[in-house]
């Protein structure tokens, strides 16, 4: 049995497998699905966690593309089906690709911080991760801290550029603020994430319910995968029945002096927290003027806004950059990653 080199990283509140792309097999989705022990509820034939926040791919290889230093592939391994996916991005994932680079030599450390420049091939958009690189070697330690996670840990600052309609081919894929979708308002909206966006209330919930409580509504589950089934190919996402994505975001007026509350379905277990890329799709939303989140929502003021996203574990914050028509032109959050382990996996 031949292994093959992986490092297991947390990346925000998500962990995974990562791998350089020549290092894996031909077979690769059959090999994920062995490596992560999929499917099986458990997961206890494999590396997976049981839940689809720990059950995540990222292949990086040095890239061919002017100004960008690497390429990353995010992939989803199912839990409880024999399937991958590479149909989203993960910005969680992503807090680790920055740092993976530079263990692996596809990028030079520089002094303090290196900033490494990614091109995600699931929505063919950039991000800039700024990695802290004291004496030119990564460092995990330091003293920031998400909401999520235990613990402290060095920050990794990432900025997104070109997100809007990066899956949908548009910011409002289907061309309208508002849709009506089996009778509930929503908002289809991708920046960097295809979301639906729909208020707590108008699914009959409150809005501040834990996840194991939503996740054990029956009714609730039904009516979002409805909607979210409905959405799919006016999102021009196509069937999305053996997707993961578009996530399903509930909305409520902010609970803790943040921006929005939300709870979000991946698109079928409650999020404990809010993924990075849907936090921004979510924050865009909260500044779309007519929104199913605008009325809800604490704006703020100003080019550049800081629009705290609450979630069932806390907060992300998301600060934004509008333009002169109060359009969102970039967006940057704060994640933190720690190396797991560094050694060779078996499919």
């Amino acid at each position: 049995m031949v292994g093959v080199p992986c490092m297991w990283m947390r990346g925000g509140t998500s962990k995974g497998g990562y791998f350089l792309a020549q290092d894996l097999p031909t077979d690769r989705d059959a090999f994920l699905l062995r490596a992560m022990g999929s499917p099986d509820e458990r997961q206890i034939d494999g590396m997976g966690g049981g839940n689809p926040l720990t059950s995540k791919v990222a292949v990086v290889k040095k890239s061919q593309r002017e100004g960008v230093d690497v390429d990353y592939l995010f992939l989803q391994v199912f839990v409880d089906r024999p399937f991958v996916t590479d149909a989203q991005n993960c910005g969680n994932i992503l807090a680790s690709v920055g740092p993976f680079s530079i263990e692996r030599g596809l990028v030079a450390a520089q002094s303090d911080w290196t900033d490494v420049t990614i091109y995600m091939e699931n929505t063919a958009q950039l991000a800039v991760a700024r990695v802290a690189t004291p004496r030119g070697q990564v460092t995990y330690k330091g003293t920031a801290a998400i909401d999520g996670v235990p613990g402290q840990a060095a920050p990794i600052l990432i900025t997104f550029k070109d997100t809007a309609g990066s899956s949908c081919g548009a910011l409002l894929p289907t061309g309208n603020v508002v849709d009506v979708v089996e009778g509930v308002e929503v908002t289809m909206i991708d920046n960097g994430m295809p979301c639906v966006v729909m208020r707590a209330a108008d699914l009959g919930i409150r809005g501040d319910e834990t996840p194991n409580e939503l996740e054990t509504n029956a009714g609730l589950r039904a009516k979002l995968e409805a909607i979210r089934l409905a959405c799919g190919p006016l999102m021009n996402l196509s069937d999305v029945s053996d997707k993961s994505v578009p996530k399903m975001t509930m909305v409520s007026p902010p609970q803790a002096g943040g921006a929005i509350a939300t709870r979000t379905f991946i698109p079928h277990h409650c999020h404990k927290n809010i993924g990075v890329l849907g936090a921004v799709s979510v924050a865009t939303a909260c500044l779309t003027q007519g929104s199913t989140a605008f009325e809800l929502a604490n704006r703020g003021a100003g080019v550049e806004r800081a629009l705290s996203v609450e979630h069932p574990a806390g907060e992300m914050t998301v600060v934004v950059t509008l333009d002169n028509d109060n359009a969102v032109v970039s967006a940057a959050t704060l994640r933190t990653a720690r190396k797991l382990m560094d050694g060779e996996i078996f499919g």
